[in-house]
Order: structure tokens, then C-alpha cells, then sequence
């Protein structure tokens, strides 16, 4: 049986990557029935997109999002910077879906401000041929980590993320992320918001932020190439929903439910949109 969820953010998919951990998305997607979806960016990388590599299990996250937004589910798709080719869609609708840049929801009378937050990133914004070559740098770092965690498995050990690695033990990347965070924080409360949430730096958070203008709660998705998380609303209380918790709870993935969309069509569908 499918959980009823209130509010879902899901953020850095990255589908067409390497990376990108679509079959464990999908079996989460095929778990929930939520009453709002939002994607918060980088969704489709389009930075690192190639034709050559959008596999089945890619292309059937993107029919159960439509599927969502053609039944009772609104669905949100806020764009990040490696989807920044769909900026140009904005207030884009197709049914239930709406492409934007950022929404503002009431949530239980309570003000919630979601964007991706690549608006905070100086190397996305002043230097993009740097951010990108950093993207692919990170793709081949996960495609290497995927082969040593095989390894790994194999030999009945635990799984190892050298990114994780490297953002606990570089002091510069534990910054970025506190000055993101507080960042984020404190432009919410300036703008009386009580809640907050973001994508963009793959790090899963629910914090309190305060300052002697106010307070309001921090959020973060994380991503689905390694956290492989999400934001889940229901019952007046946010939680994190890690896949790798839950996942003895989860069904395979199943039959797809839209039939008239052709896979090979919607490839052509997604590689349109991205020229």
C-alpha cells in the first residue's frame, strides 16, 4: 500500500549521469502517493546530458513524475543550474505540472520559501565553465566510487563515499555549507518565512536557524546520487527520508503506469527540450 504524504521535495537527480541513482528513486516514487511534488533542481542534468546515455530506469522516473501530474498530485519543477536550460519555460503548465524558479507555499499557516540555491554559488554564477568542469569531475568521481563500493560489497563491507569523505575533512567545503545554510537562513527570516528549504549542495539537513531578527527552519533535501534522500511533510512534522533506512519496506519498482508514453518518444522529448 502506497503512504499518503502530504508535501515531498526531492532535489539533485541528475538523471542522464553516471551518478544518478534512478531505479531506487523509482521504487521510492512507487511508495508514496503525496498531494504536492516538488523538484527542486538539477533534476535533468542537462550539463552532462548525452543521447547516448539515458537509460530505461532514467526515463521511468520522469513518466511517474508525469504520471503524478496527471492525476491528483501538483507537481512543482523548480529549475537549478544544471536544468537552467528549462529557465526559459518558466510558468511553463501542463496540467498538474508547473516549471518555475522558485515557489512560495503556506503550509499550515506557516510561510515556506523553496529554490534550489545555486544563487549562493559564486562559481555557478561568475565562472560557469569552472562549476561544470567541476560537475564532471564529480561524475567520475561517483562512476569510481561505484566500482570500489562493488568491490566492497562483494567482499561483505560496508559502502564508502569518497565525496562524503571530503566535505567532513576539508574545512573549506564544511564552510560552504555553513555559510549556505545560514546564508539561506537569514534572507527567510529577513523576508519573515518559517521555513526555508533548498537543494544544490547535496547535504540532507532540518535545522533551527535564529538571529536577533527572528528564526525559521532550514531544509535541505540532499540528492539522489548518494544521500539518496528526500523531504517528506505529513502530520505537521518534517522528516528526512533516507532510501537505504527504508528500503527493505519498499516494493520493486513494477509496472509502468503510463502506457501511451513510449520510451524512445520521450527520450526525444527530453533531448528536445534540452538543445
Amino acid at each position: 500500500m502506497k503512504r499518503n504524504v502530504e508535501l515531498v521535495v526531492i532535489s539533485d537527480v541528475h538523471l542522464g549521469t553516471y551518478g544518478c541513482k534512478a531505479k531506487e528513486l523509482l521504487r521510492y516514487l512507487n511508495s508514496i502517493q503525496p498531494k504536492t511534488l516538488v523538484l527542486n533542481g538539477d533534476i535533468i542534468d542537462i550539463w552532462q546530458f548525452k543521447k547516448s546515455y539515458f537509460p530505461k530506469p532514467h526515463l521511468k522516473v520522469i513518466k511517474k513524475i508525469l504520471s503524478f501530474a496527471t492525476k491528483n498530485t501538483d507537481v512543482y519543477y523548480i529549475t537549478g543550474n544544471h536544468d537552467e536550460m528549462f529557465r526559459k519555460f518558466t510558468d511553463f503548465e501542463l496540467g498538474k505540472l508547473k516549471v518555475c524558479n522558485k515557489i512560495c507555499l503556506d503550509i499550515n499557516d506557516k510561510k515556506t520559501w523553496i529554490f534550489h540555491g545555486d544563487v549562493f554559488d559564486a562559481s555557478v554564477q561568475h565562472s560557469k565553465w569552472i562549476a561544470k568542469l567541476g560537475g564532471k569531475g564529480y561524475d567520475l568521481l561517483i562512476v569510481i566510487n561505484n566500482v570500489v563500493n562493488w568491490f566492497l560489497e562483494k567482499m561483505g563491507k560496508e559502502k564508502y563515499s569518497f565525496s562524503k569523505k571530503i566535505k567532513n575533512n576539508v574545512k573549506k567545503a564544511v564552510k560552504y555549507i555553513g555559510d549556505f545554510e545560514l546564508t539561506a537562513s537569514e534572507l527567510a527570516i529577513d523576508n519573515h518565512y518559517d521555513y526555508v528549504i533548498c537543494g544544490h549542495i547535496h547535504q540532507p539537513q532540518v535545522r533551527e536557524v535564529s538571529n536577533k531578527k527572528g528564526s525559521c527552519t532550514y531544509l535541505n533535501s540532499g540528492d539522489w546520487i548518494e544521500n539518496l534522500s528526500a523531504l517528506e511533510y505529513h502530520d505537521k512534522e518534517w522528516k528526512i527520508f533516507y532510501y537505504e533506512e527504508h528500503k527493505h519496506l519498499l516494493k520493486d519498482e513494477g509496472a509502468d503506469e503510463i502506457q501511451d508514453i513510449n520510451s524512445t518518444e520521450l527520450l526525444k522529448i527530453v533531448t528536445n527540450f534540452t538543445k
